[in-house]
């Protein structure tokens, strides 16, 4: 029950009380016929025993009255009814004693009670009113479905604002923000949840609006002083301060590009685009990326073809080539590659925590100082994006990194 909608729990309901409403009428029915019938058969068995036993040869017309009466007949000449009877009519009951017989018929229209005694013959005609106690438990009976069926429609008519809210959540929830936010302007409990997702919406696109323009602007406001401290660094003549001061420089040059890169990626709307490509292109983009001679990277690969985002799958190699080769004992990396997977391997102590702790932006003194902050939740954002699996494991005095291309 916990897994079924709304929708399909109204479903099931009303099916099951509109069942249930016809399979009661069905039984009354059947059960008001039954009735019906035995009520008949013994008001039958009444007049027969009043007519044979009771009425003397030749009643007087009083008397016959009274019975006529009594019993709800009347007397109808015989050729009246012989047709109707002959043509149509059908012996549902027979009574006799030694003074006669009665026989009752059964046609489409009435019944008839034939009373023979003694040569004493006479034709009556059953004048009941007629039950129309069927007839009114049918009526109730499709009034009532009727009801049911009305009343369903009205909670689907009801419900289907709930839907339409739900695929919009659903657009939502992809990336789409221009969204139309159905029955907001309602004031039942489905207008107000509206509203207020309405109101979350307009929130949550003013808070993405607002960093967005603090992403350009802190972007543009330090790239510029960073820039003009670079050329400084360049002119001074002092080897010592001159390299450390060009090594800080570039470091916060690559740090405002790898905010800007997980800003971009991270993005729900942002999508790779496949192209068929090799590994040996992969990789030397990575190493212009990486702005190395290649004399710390150790190769081991056959080149091959396949389908990847050249410029995200070589951002990640180079991530993971550069923590490889500033953090290793001989800073030196191992790079191979096969179809299914790619390796980067460098030399030194295990890590101290499972990767899963190392994929998340920065948030610790420790991560930070360990110097896998930004670049492992790079690489991990961007192969979750190209449908990559990302693995560790530290073997022989290298930890590896691994990007799983295809699963086996």
């Amino acid at each position: 029950m916990k897994n079924l909608s709304v929708t399909t729990f109204i479903h099931i309901l009303f099916s099951l009380a509109i069942g249930i409403l016809i399979a009661t009428l069905f039984i009354f029915i059947s059960w008001d016929k039954d009735s019906n019938r035995i009520k008949e058969i013994n008001h039958y068995k009444l007049i027969a025993d009043a007519f044979l036993s009771k009425v003397q040869l030749n009643p007087s017309q009083k008397k016959l009255e009274k019975l006529y009466h009594e019993f709800s007949v009347r007397p109808i000449p015989q050729e009246q009814s012989a047709l109707q009877i002959t043509q149509s009519g059908k012996t549902i009951f027979t009574g006799k004693s030694v003074f006669g017989k009665v026989r009752v018929f059964q046609t489409p229209t009435n019944h008839y009670i034939y009373v023979e005694r003694l040569g004493y013959n006479i034709m009556l005609e059953d004048a009941r009113p007629t039950n129309y106690t069927l007839h009114m438990a049918v009526s109730i009976g499709m009034l009532l479905i009727a009801l049911l069926l009305v009343l369903y429609l009205a909670i689907l008519k009801k419900l289907y604002p709930l839907k339409k809210l739900h695929l919009e959540i659903e657009k939502f929830a992809n990336g789409e923000t221009n969204i139309d936010i159905p029955c907001h302007e309602n004031n039942d409990e489905i207008g107000k949840i509206a509203r207020s997702f309405d109101n979350a919406i307009q929130h949550i696109n003013q808070l993405t609006a607002s960093k967005n323009l603090f992403m350009r602007n802190i972007m543009h406001e330090l790239k510029t002083p960073i820039t003009k401290g670079r050329i400084v660094a360049e002119s001074i003549d002092e080897s010592k301060f001159k390299m450390i001061l060009i090594r800080a420089f570039d470091r916060m040059n690559e740090l405002i590009s790898e905010l800007a890169q997980v800003e971009r990626i991270t993005t729900s709307t942002f999508e790779p685009i496949f192209e068929t490509t090799s590994m040996s292109e992969v990789f030397e983009h990575s190493q212009r990326m990486l702005m190395s001679d290649g004399s710390k990277i150790d190769l081991n690969y056959n080149d091959f073809q396949f389908d990847t985002d050249v410029k995200l799958l070589s951002l990640a190699v180079k991530n993971l080539i550069d923590n490889g080769i500033k953090y290793s004992k001989d800073k030196k990396a191992l790079f191979r590659a096969t179809p299914s997977q790619i390796d980067i391997l460098s030399k030194g102590e295990p890590l101290q925590h499972p990767l899963e702790y190392y994929i998340e932006p920065f948030s610790q003194e420790q991560k930070r100082k360990s110097g896998f902050g930004l670049g492992l939740y790079i690489v991990h954002s961007i192969l979750t994006k190209l449908d990559y699996h990302f693995s560790y494991y530290y073997k022989d005095g290298y930890n590896s990194f691994s990007i799983i291309l295809q699963s086996e």
